[in-house]
């Protein structure tokens, strides 16, 4: 994938189709440390300890519809040659935990991307999903908690024009203010 923005969209569509009604994304941007991070934890049906183990071999992915699996096996690939790490952590049960983390001075890293417009698509595509997106760059940090929002706008629909269209700015305000 050429955006880290994709790479989010993945295993946060990923963790919808493990069943999560809770997703968390984290997205860190550590100039002073020449670092860049991204988190997805959900509440899923999580992984055994062997599938965990396995997720790296682009032959092995829990679809039905097709036999490989490249998402993850790309991610990692992508950490290692920006000199990171992966880091996957699952429980059966109890949901999975995965954290990407690269060097932001790395000329490998990819950009990354409209992530105010992946935010902002996931959480229209899956109303049923309560979203919390947090972005921190530095010092700063931006949250939308999907709880408090939804819980203020009652029976109105996300995909009211008013709404969706609030949602998309406020994301993009939001982190641009974080980072000027």
């Amino acid at each position: 994938m050429k955006e880290l923005s994709m790479h989010i969209m993945d295993i946060v569509q990923n963790s919808v189709r493990a069943g999560a009604k809770h997703v968390t994304v984290e997205i860190t941007e550590d100039a002073p440390k020449k670092m860049i991070s991204f988190s997805i934890k959900d509440d899923g049906c999580g992984m055994t300890k062997e599938f965990v183990e396995k997720l790296c071999d682009p032959f092995t992915t829990s679809r039905n519809t097709r036999k490989v699996g490249l998402g993850i096996p790309m991610l990692m690939q992508t950490c290692e040659q920006c000199g990171g790490k992966l880091i996957i952590e699952s429980a059966v049960n109890e949901g999975t935990f995965i954290k990407a983390e690269m060097h932001s001075d790395n000329i490998d890293l990819p950009p990354m991307g409209n992530i105010e417009e992946s935010v902002y698509l996931l959480i229209l595509m899956d109303p049923g999903v309560v979203y919390t997106f947090i972005y921190n760059f530095n010092d700063k940090q931006y949250v939308l908690d999907m709880a408090e929002v939804l819980e203020i706008l009652g029976d109105v629909p996300l995909d009211s024009p008013d709404i969706s269209e609030w949602l998309k700015s406020n994301i993009a305000e939001g982190i641009s203010e974080i980072k000027s």
